[in-house]
């Protein structure tokens, strides 16, 4: 944290968070470019940064670094993780999660297939992210806990901080009985590039994107372009290949599907969720 906020020798977020994990310790980095600071009885940065993440956590809040176990282990292989994150709710190091995203303004058929795909993940006992935006995603979250299963908000804003303001009993919600998520400080307000960093967490959490309903130049198609970078599945419904061109020119990439129904969504990310299995079973016997 102390490297985050005084940024060293003017060096970006990325590159601090590259040596910090190649060194496999922010300390060893701190004391390679930090200056010497002596004790004269002032507060020094990683005095200040102890003491606000005691102050966080006794607000009840998660904080995590990308060095951490805890840190969700998909979202840390791809290139845009986040340093650090905060989380309220349950933090799982491997979620078998599957992030379903559109447009605000959605159809009544997009927010009824988002009800539809969210409800059978969850009943299959897949966790549905969604970036908790009204539209699309509000559905799937409400879906998702309407129907007793686990959902994740990853927010575009600090964690302290509800946008839109309608949706704060939703956030609140969602925290109490799955995982609210944020990688911006605590009290950061909504900005434009935020909510695209944000879809590119989503992407990276997740075993899979589903594009509900999306506009040619929505977050759902940025994080649709964000997902096939970072090598994952991304299904699109029938519904945004047959009204945008984005769409249609990610027909053809390797692991892009489309599904005419909530029958082939679910039976895409049974695929997946299988696979992930097989994987971890595989590793397990490899380390025994």
């Amino acid at each position: 944290m102390a490297l985050l906020q005084t940024r060293p020798d003017r060096m970006t977020w990325p590159a601090i968070m590259a040596e910090v994990v190649a060194a496999d310790s922010a300390i060893a980095v701190w004391d390679a470019h930090a200056p010497q600071v002596l004790d004269l009885g002032e507060e020094t940065p990683l005095d200040h940064a102890a003491a606000e993440i005691e102050r966080w956590r006794s607000q009840g809040l998660t904080f995590v670094t990308v060095l951490d176990l805890e840190y969700p282990s998909r979202l840390r292989g791809v290139h845009q993780a986040p340093p650090v994150l905060f989380a309220r709710g349950e933090l799982l190091s491997d979620d078998p999660a599957v992030s379903v995203v559109g447009s605000r303004e959605a159809s009544p058929r997009g927010l009824q297939i988002a009800r539809g795909v969210a409800s059978a993940l969850v009943a299959d006992g897949v966790t549905v992210v969604a970036g908790l935006a009204v539209g699309i995603d509000t559905e799937a979250h409400r879906a998702a806990l309407a129907g007793g299963g686990r959902t994740v908000a990853v927010i575009g804003t600090g964690i302290r901080r509800a946008y839109p303001a309608a949706n704060t009993p939703l956030q609140d919600q969602i925290a109490e009985k799955g995982l609210l998520l944020s990688q911006f400080w605590p009290d950061a307000p909504p900005r434009k590039h935020t909510f695209l960093m944000r879809n590119a967490t989503m992407s990276g959490y997740g075993l899979s994107t589903v594009v509900v309903e999306a506009g040619e130049q929505s977050g759902a198609r940025a994080q649709a372009r964000m997902a096939v970078e970072h090598g994952r599945p991304v299904i699109l419904t029938d519904l945004v290949v047959d009204r945008n061109d984005w769409a249609k020119a990610l027909l053809g990439r390797p692991a892009v599907h489309v599904a005419t129904s909530v029958d082939d969504v679910l039976g895409i990310v049974r695929e997946l969720v299988e696979e992930r299995t097989l994987v971890g079973d595989a590793l397990r016997l490899a380390y025994a």
